[in-house]
């Protein structure tokens, strides 16, 4: 699971991009208890989503024409250009080219081969996520896509990734971790897109895990809040209750109430 001791290649940070923000900032305020506020006067409005005082996301409002509502997960790196130049040479794309932010420093928007945007960045004034691996906040992440192999040889040039499989009834699990960092470092997951209809029409992308206390109630919550229900609360053996959801105006997210844990 994911923790803020921050490597090189891991997740540091999750934004999610609305047409309104507004409604963006009230849905999850309700769902996960967060708070909302601007980042500075240089963002345009954009801002950060808080969690008791620690920051537990970003939120920014979709430009005309910039593509469909989403979460997009950002990779530590120390040189964003290189990891963009990187990106293109494994037939990936850059959506958003490197520049300097008023708070998160160096970052750029990229695309894998099969078209998952993810972000990439260097710390700037914010480190990171202030909380993580904790009821409310981001706790795992996962890619949808149609060809595994191909994602992780991706990943692994661009990211410096590790690919492993984990058994569980009914198959196998690929976990990635950063290059070198062990199994204790796994952050995530790639899963067949094809293996859900209704992902696979959508195409690749990276998936949010938030930790909830309460899978079902944070379900019914979204739904009465006017949220949508990709997948219902199922358990998953020795992992936990998870379930994928959609807010209102279409961004994916799923929630997962861990499985205990020994001791």
């Amino acid at each position: 699971m994911l923790t803020t001791r921050f490597v090189t290649g891991a997740p540091d940070w999750i934004d999610v991009t609305s047409p309104d923000l507004e409604g963006a900032a009230a849905f999850y305020g309700a769902l996960f208890g967060w708070r909302f506020g601007p980042a500075g006067p240089d963002a345009g409005g954009d801002g950060v989503f808080r969690l008791a005082g620690r920051a537990v996301a970003g939120g920014a409002r979709a430009a005309p024409g910039q593509g469909p509502p989403g979460w997009t997960v950002y990779f530590r790196s120390e040189d964003v250009r290189a990891t963009a130049e990187a990106a293109e040479q494994a037939h990936g794309s850059v959506l958003v080219r490197p520049a300097d932010g008023p708070e998160r420093g160096r970052g750029a928007v990229l695309a894998d081969r099969a078209g998952a945007p993810f972000g990439v960045g260097r710390p700037g004034r914010t480190e990171g996520l202030e909380a993580a691996g904790e009821p409310g906040a981001l706790c795992w992440v996962e890619l949808h896509t149609p060809d595994i192999a191909a994602a992780a040889a991706f990943y692994r040039r661009v990211l410096g990734l590790e690919t492993s499989g984990v058994s569980f009834p009914g198959g196998t699990y690929t976990c990635v971790n950063p290059d070198g960092a062990g199994e204790e470092a796994m952050f995530g997951g790639l899963v067949p897109a094809a293996g859900d209809p209704a992902e696979a029409e959508s195409g690749a992308y990276w998936l949010p895990y938030f930790e909830v206390a309460d899978a079902d109630a944070v379900v019914d919550r979204a739904r009465r809040l006017g949220g949508a229900v990709r997948g219902p609360a199922t358990t998953v053996p020795g992992v936990g209750r998870t379930a994928r959801l959609a807010d209102p105006y279409g961004a994916r997210f799923a929630v997962i109430r861990p499985e205990p844990t020994d001791g």
